[in-house]
């Protein structure tokens, strides 16, 4: 099954936490998996960023929010022990939700109500089935996609010669190129042959990559056809190295067409959501808005310290 939300964690850690007594969070671990019958993949899920387990995080957050609404106590740092309350509630298990939500208002210091609804958008929901960690990912991701939309978009008001210079410059961003002078090259269009530009991979000029540019709209499908035209301007330049870069998308016919070329001849096919995703990563006319930094305990430096008998 799939991985269960931080909220449908609450009731089976509340149990085990009165059948065992005392746990710390990683104890929770196999008999929560066995609870919900994980895998050993979705056990070790990590997050797409790489920054912790999915399921040791949920299960740290159902533990987080349990402890704020007084279900839980912590007689040492790290460890967990279910209370008269938790005690009591749960014999009603599905008031915990509710409670929790409760008792999480009544910590949000006294203050006129918001009115507007963009305001109430702006108001935590502690009963969402996110984490804030999740809800912080979330975010982030929507984020980029928003300004790869933008990227996108913004790239569609230029010229066609503007695009092309643009992604000569983001190979030689990427280190196609490498240090030698004018690795870069973007061709006449008048005598272009069907390659837009050209990336020197050594000081001699004797590798080279192919590009072509097609700076088409986002909902615009680029088919085997116009591969097929390409890959014979590579054959005319004697090239076996070409990047086939567009605004928009390759239908399946393209992309097939693409993987199943012979071993002399290397293709690759970036589209839109690719070319904005290494124009975004790579900084290519990006600057940095803003910089958030989340910090967590020390484990090392707080277990060191001698724990109040």
């Amino acid at each position: 099954m799939a991985i269960p939300k931080h909220d449908e964690i609450r009731v089976p850690v509340m149990e085990l936490l009165t059948k065992n007594g005392t746990m710390k969070l990683r104890d929770f671990i196999e008999p929560l998996s066995e609870h919900f019958g994980l895998t050993d993949e979705e056990v070790n899920e990590m997050y797409p960023s790489g920054n912790g387990h999915i399921f040791y995080d949920r299960i740290s957050w159902a533990l987080s929010y349990l402890n704020m609404a007084g279900l839980l106590d912590k007689p040492k740092r790290g460890m967990y022990k279910i209370n008269e309350s938790g005690i009591e509630l749960l014999k009603t298990p599905k008031k915990v939700d509710k409670y929790i939500e409760q008792q999480l208002e009544k910590r949000e210091p006294t203050r006129q109500k918001k009115k507007t609804t963009e305001e109430q958008l702006t108001i935590d929901d502690s009963s969402s089935e996110l984490t804030p960690q999740e809800k912080l990912y979330s975010s982030f991701s929507n984020i980029r996609k928003s300004v790869y939309t933008e990227i996108l978009n913004t790239i569609l008001t230029k010229t066609p010669t503007a695009f092309e210079k643009l992604v000569v410059l983001l190979l030689q961003k990427m280190g196609y190129g490498g240090e030698i002078e004018n690795s870069g090259l973007v061709t006449k269009v008048s005598n272009d042959g069907g390659i837009d530009g050209i990336i020197k991979e050594d000081v001699l000029g004797l590798g080279r990559i192919h590009i072509q540019a097609k700076r088409y709209k986002i909902d615009s499908s680029i088919g085997r056809e116009e591969i097929q035209k390409f890959v014979g301007a590579l054959a005319v330049a004697q090239s076996n190295k070409g990047v086939f870069i567009t605004t928009s998308y390759y239908s399946k016919g393209a992309i097939e067409y693409a993987n199943n070329l012979n071993g002399s001849t290397t293709l690759v096919l970036i589209d839109g959501k690719q070319l904005a995703e290494y124009i975004y990563d790579y900084g290519l006319g990006m600057q940095v808005e803003q910089t958030i930094e989340i910090k967590k305990l020390d484990a090392d430096f707080w277990d060191s310290m001698k724990d109040d008998e």
